[in-house]
């Protein structure tokens, strides 16, 4: 099988169900994003030297992929090959940052990205995520999409910011607190 097909020549890319769109569709940015994010998370893995930090990494790189083809599939379209987001992934989210909070001290401050490589690379990855989420909204305007899309990034921005916190905590690195200029 070759890896290019020549199809998207003319500026244009299939979704799953056969539609033709023009590569910057809403639909494309949306998953292009996803992928985009999904490749931050491989960088971010560089640096991972926890083993169970790097499972879940793992498991949400997956899930990003279940995402991207889940954006990348009309609601109209059923085939038993697309698997849609769930309320599972997202309500595991959320479980998870509820047991890294109790992990990590209270927040007093703003925190700016930064501390420790992973910690910094997973405060990219979190950048990216809140730009898929919009691009998701953008198209969520136009055409009908899962229903748990949209909760799933919102809520991965989260656990990708408290791991960033964990990240930094388990290296013995502190978060980098933001303090406020004042103006003279």
């Amino acid at each position: 099988m070759k890896i290019y097909t020549k199809t998207g020549d003319a500026g244009e890319t299939g979704l799953f169900g056969g539609r033709r769109v023009p590569k910057d569709h809403a639909r494309i940015e949306a998953y292009g994003l996803v992928d985009q994010l999904n490749a931050h998370l491989g960088v971010a893995r560089l640096y991972v030297q926890d083993v169970e930090l790097d499972g879940l990494l793992g498991r949400i790189q997956d899930e990003l992929f279940v995402l991207g083809a889940d954006l990348a599939t009309p609601l109209d379209v059923r085939s038993a090959h697309v698997v849609r987001m769930g309320e599972e992934e997202v309500r595991q989210l959320e479980a998870e940052i509820d047991h890294f909070d109790d992990e990590l001290q209270p927040l007093k401050s703003f925190i700016l990205p930064g501390g420790s490589p992973l910690a910094a690379h997973l405060h990219l990855a979190r950048t990216v995520c809140r730009q898929a989420e919009r691009a998701i909204v953008h198209l969520a305007r136009q055409e009908d999409i899962s229903p748990q899309a949209l909760a799933y990034v919102n809520r991965l921005s989260d656990w990708l910011f408290t791991l960033a916190r964990v990240a930094n905590h388990r290296a013995q690195v502190p978060d980098v607190p933001w303090t406020a200029r004042r103006g003279s």
